[in-house]
């Protein structure tokens, strides 16, 4: 009866409902529509092979369908879902969807023996993976023609067809990208995304990961060139710049009062008081020296007053030995007039070896005063008495200036 004016599938249902023999009927491109309710569809017991194909029929047929039936073609329709209250299709074993606007693979509920199943040329974009969970007694599925949508969602049901083997009719040319637009014509088997780029959880643990990785890292480098003591060092220095332009005109500024600041470790003030300071200030020429036991201001922080003592000293003299690296205040002191070195563009660091220094004693973060040693001549303090009238004048020599 294919290719008349039917309309009515209920009446049609009715119609054949006295034909006891009837098997096979062909209804299709007839004007067939179904829409719903509580109407009953009686169809005769005996049909088994049913063809709605080119209808306008919708989700609502599987309520009006013949419960015997083994093969079912409902090609080229409106279907866009199978309902769960459908009429349960016990012996169905051949269902034909193909050309409809279903949106996923259709669960098999209403019909669980189903063998072979036709849902190509739909609007399938990510086919749901589970189907042949749903579905055990499927051999055959048809999938192919649907605008599949390459993404994570899809890589499921690309790695079941490599497990099952056989049961994709058309694989794996029928089967090709349409969405995203870089992808489309590629096929199936030839789209693969990486585990990490599909698994959220693995993404993120592994962006922590590599997160505190990182962090260790960086908290690793900063101990180790102790970066928090040159930042807490920088902002003492900043503060006190801030607070001497802001001071009153009436207060000292950054003239220059001394030939050199003298910087030194407590373990060798012996030699400070009674051969560098004697020898400097004393005599021709005599040397003003800030030394922080009698200059430092009371009142001040110790950093204060080390910066102050600095900018007003035309010259800085370290008094190095294994004591000297190993004091604190010697590196802030260090640390200060290395910075007034360079933000001055001047010559102003003396540098004078009072012991041998073995390079295992000098903390990583004393790496200023390495390449000082390295690149800067500084004077040996010499065991021998008859070098140390040399050894002052050299050192008169390199502090040589005319204070205002």
């Amino acid at each position: 009866l294919q290719k008349n004016k039917f309309e009515s599938l209920h009446k049609v249902s009715f119609m054949t409902s006295r034909m006891k023999s009837l098997k096979y009927l062909d209804m299709s491109s007839n004007l067939l529509r179904h829409d719903g309710g509580d109407m009953q569809c009686p169809w005769a017991e005996s049909l088994t092979e049913l063809d709605l194909s080119f209808n306008q029929l919708a989700d609502a047929v599987f309520e009006c369908l013949p419960v015997n039936v083994k093969k079912l073609s409902l090609r080229n329709n409106q279907i866009s879902n199978v309902p769960r209250g459908m009429v349960e299709l016990k012996s169905l074993e051949e269902l034909n969807l193909a050309s409809n606007r279903l949106a996923d693979l259709p669960g098999c509920g209403g019909f669980a023996s189903v063998q072979f199943l036709n849902i190509e040329m739909n609007l399938i974009l990510t086919p749901s993976a589970d189907f042949f969970q749903s579905c055990p007694r499927v051999r055959e599925l048809q999938a192919g023609h649907n605008p599949f949508k390459c993404s994570c969602e899809l890589q499921a049901f690309i790695s079941l067809e490599r497990q099952l083997g056989g049961k994709l009719a058309g694989w794996p040319v029928a089967y090709a990208c349409e969405y995203p637009e870089g992808l489309r014509g590629t096929e199936l088997k030839d789209f693969h995304l990486s585990l990490l780029a599909c698994n959220t959880t693995l993404l993120l643990v592994t962006a922590l990961l590599l997160m505190l990785l990182l962090v260790a890292a960086v908290a690793f480098l900063c101990i180790y060139l102790d970066v928090p003591w040159y930042v807490r060092m920088t902002w003492q220095w900043t503060q006190t710049k801030r607070r001497a332009w802001h001071s009153l005109p009436g207060d000292q500024g950054a003239v220059l009062q001394f030939h050199a600041f003298v910087s030194y470790s407590e373990r060798d003030s012996l030699w400070v008081k009674n051969e560098l300071i004697p020898n400097l200030e004393k005599g021709e020429g005599c040397v003003q020296l800030c030394q922080h036991e009698r200059n430092f201001i009371p009142g001040k922080s110790i950093v204060e007053n080390i910066i102050n003592c600095i900018e007003k000293s035309y010259k800085s003299i370290f008094v190095l030995s294994p004591n000297f690296v190993q004091s604190e205040w010697c590196h802030y002191e260090l640390y200060f007039a290395h910075h007034k070195l360079f933000s001055e563009n001047s010559s102003s660091l003396i540098l004078i070896l009072l012991e041998p220094i073995p390079p295992y004693l000098i903390p990583a973060r004393y790496h200023k005063l390495k390449a000082l040693m390295a690149k800067r001549t500084y004077l040996e303090w010499p065991k021998e008495r008859s070098k140390r009238a040399l050894f002052w004048a050299n050192l008169r020599a390199a502090i040589n200036i005319n204070l205002p």
